[in-house]
């Protein structure tokens, strides 16, 4: 990515992943590759050599593993509280990131629906997520934003006249993420989850960062499907 308008391309496999470091800086504005392929390359390789017979095996973590779960495991923990300034906060610099030219009229506005909210208070959508997934967006809005527009805004691809819900499926994959990486359990029981745990032991982003290109392939793929907003779930 650079500066003016951060943007990656995950294309059928993630092995094209995301440059390490603190500004996620790249020479190209159209693609990303670089050490943090780590993530994606990883994972890809994981995932086509799972068997069943992984959900029965039980890996053991480094202190530093467990610790890096741990904090991870604390943000998901944390549910969404509109009474609470940060999440206020949070919820504006959402807002403000993907519409910088238009003024929010409040926390509670039919404004939100142009972000793919199912209603005019955010907050109800939360629930399946929690904080974490106000975070992820945040990221994504922050550190790859030509990419976050173009999905926000749907133009790439011959899209169909019903889209996703962009916010709402921002939401769903911080979920499933969770889910797949069985982040809520004391230790993985799964080769995806200790492998992730290695990414994120390397770098504590690792989840937003996953969280981004997960964002990216599940758009291609709802371009390569042909799909409309009844194909959604």
């Amino acid at each position: 990515m650079d500066d003016r308008g951060g943007s990656f391309v995950a294309v059928r496999r993630i092995s094209q992943g995301l440059d390490r470091g603190n500004a996620y800086h790249s020479s190209s504005a159209e693609f990303v590759t670089g050490s943090t392929a780590w993530i994606g390359r990883g994972l890809s390789c994981v995932c086509a050599q799972r068997r069943e017979s992984d959900a029965r095996l039980s890996f053991d973590l480094t202190p530093y593993q467990e610790e890096c779960l741990q904090r991870l495991q604390s943000r998901i923990d944390v549910p969404y509280d509109s009474s609470i300034p940060e999440h206020q906060a949070s919820l504006r610099a959402l807002w403000n990131a993907a519409f910088p030219e238009e003024e929010l009229n409040g926390l509670i506005s039919e404004q939100w629906k142009d972000m793919g909210w199912q209603g005019k208070d955010p907050s109800t959508d939360f629930r399946g997520g929690g904080y974490i997934s106000l975070e992820n967006l945040l990221f994504f809005a922050r550190n790859f934003p030509k990419s976050f527009q173009d999905l926000l805004r749907k133009q790439e691809g011959d899209r169909s006249v019903w889209e996703y819900p962009f916010a709402v499926a921002g939401v769903n994959i911080t979920f499933m993420l969770i889910q797949m990486l069985d982040l809520e359990a004391v230790k993985p029981r799964t080769l995806v989850g200790a492998t992730f745990l290695k990414f994120l032991a390397e770098n504590e982003s690792a989840f937003d960062l996953l969280y981004c290109i997960t964002f990216k392939l599940m758009d291609n793929q709802w371009l390569s499907m042909h799909a409309s907003y009844m194909d959604f779930n």
